[in-house]
């Protein structure tokens, strides 16, 4: 028996009769980014790892366990450097950001991508090891700004709803500043410390790395004693400098001078150790554990991390939407069907050929039965196009140059010259 092959686990097929959804998100994306002046920019789908383990840090679980390397001798180490599949975005965008000297073209760097990501995780629904994302990061020398914060904020909110997520729900919180951060994980570590055994064992080992990602953790118990850490000491929040209190206290003023509604969530911390200063995740109903639709937060730090002018003090937010997430959450991943023009009936397939081509040099979208058959498999086949007209070259028709034209929502038929269905099609 020859071996049926199947999609790699974590991945999935986007069939045709699926990517008009995806087009509208897509297309939809284009336009509302535009509007806000954010321009695209499209990064290699690898990197060297270096790139990702020195943004993401070490400490983080997508190097520490879900980072996808290349192997191989010819691809995975070009010159000795071995490479990886992007894990996010933000870590190319930065590295193009530096190499192409964008900060000496233009003040602030408005930039978005749209594209496929790869994380070797545990697929369950909402999470896979292929994903798309759509990502927003604006970048520029002296941009740490609050009022830049809220646009990522609003702007990511405005993409939601208009991609149908429905009263899609803002936590957002502050890590301060990189002091602050430094701060908060001796602090963390101190009280975490008491409970160390009661955690699960990833948050063990999250303890040694990177404390922060304790308070992200999914596990209950590990929710509770961490929750009751930060509500019991600081209430609204992590223990930050005068600075960046007020800092964070304007992003809040602004987000509701912008009507938005928002939660501050004490716990949200991330799990990338970029983050400074405002973090946030926006939550959609119905897709389980798995309910962040997009997430974000400032990085201003990681410029320099990466080679950028030291002498420069670079402000960056940025937000990435995770576009299959939306189209669960949305019910856009239903089937649409595909809508055609045109599709053209004759027993004669290469008249039906040559008028095909006429159609379609008028941007036209057509097709025809290429096998011939029977009048009523090919209406068949018309209706299951979704065409908005058949179009019938019977011998009457060619005997006269002329062609029946069906409307296929109402059934009514016309016979008309070929111009005039040319001109009928373009119109509508």
């Amino acid at each position: 028996m020859i071996k049926k092959f199947s999609a790699p686990r974590g991945t999935y097929d986007i069939l045709p009769e699926n990517i008009p959804a995806w087009e509208m998100v897509e297309n939809n994306a284009r336009r509302i980014l535009k509007t806000y002046g954010y321009r695209e920019i499209r990064t290699p789908i690898y990197e060297e790892t270096a790139l990702f383990k020195r943004s993401l840090g070490q400490t983080s679980d997508i190097v520490h366990k879900q980072l996808l390397e290349l192997a191989t001798d010819d691809v995975g180490a070009i010159n000795n450097r071995p490479y990886a599949l992007r894990p996010e975005g933000t870590a190319s965008v930065v590295r193009s950001y530096i190499e192409n000297d964008l900060d000496k073209k233009e003040p602030l760097s408005k930039l978005f991508y749209i594209g496929p990501m790869f994380r070797g995780e545990r697929p369950q629904k909402g999470r896979l090891r292929q994903f798309h994302q759509i990502g927003v990061e604006a970048i520029g020398p002296h941009s740490a700004s609050p009022y830049l914060d809220a646009e990522v904020i609003v702007l990511a909110i405005h993409l939601l709803k208009d991609f149908g997520i429905n009263n899609p729900k803002l936590k957002i919180n502050s890590l301060g500043s990189k002091e602050d951060k430094e701060h908060i994980a001796v602090w963390l570590r101190g009280e975490l410390g008491k409970h160390k055994k009661e955690l699960c064992e990833d948050c063990q080992d999250r303890f040694e790395r990177n404390v922060f990602r304790v308070l992200d953790c999914k596990n209950e118990q590990c929710k509770n004693i961490a929750g009751a850490i930060i509500n019991r000491l600081y209430g609204q929040g992590l223990p930050l400098s005068e600075a960046s209190r007020k800092y964070f206290e304007q992003v809040q003023s602004c987000l509701k001078n912008a009507g938005l509604d928002f939660e501050i969530s004490p716990s949200l911390v991330r799990g990338l150790d970029y983050y400074i200063h405002t973090v946030f995740e926006i939550i959609a109903e119905g897709l389980g554990s798995q309910d962040a639709v997009a997430a974000g937060g400032r990085y201003d730090g990681l410029i320099h991390e990466l080679g950028g002018n030291e002498k420069i003090a670079y402000g960056a937010m940025g937000v990435a939407l995770g576009i299959d997430r939306i189209l669960l959450a949305s019910g856009h991943r239903q089937e649409i069907p595909m809508a055609m023009d045109a599709f053209v009936i004759s027993m004669d397939p290469k008249q039906a050929f040559v008028f095909v081509h006429l159609l379609r040099q008028s941007g036209i979208s057509a097709d025809m039965g290429f096998t011939g058959g029977s009048f009523k498999s090919q209406m068949n086949r018309a209706n299951k196009l979704n065409a908005r007209f058949a179009l019938i070259l019977g011998e009457e028709e060619l005997k006269n140059k002329m062609v029946s034209m069906k409307n296929m929502s109402d059934g009514k038929q016309e016979m008309v010259g070929i111009e005039e269905c040319v001109r009928i099609l373009a119109a509508n």
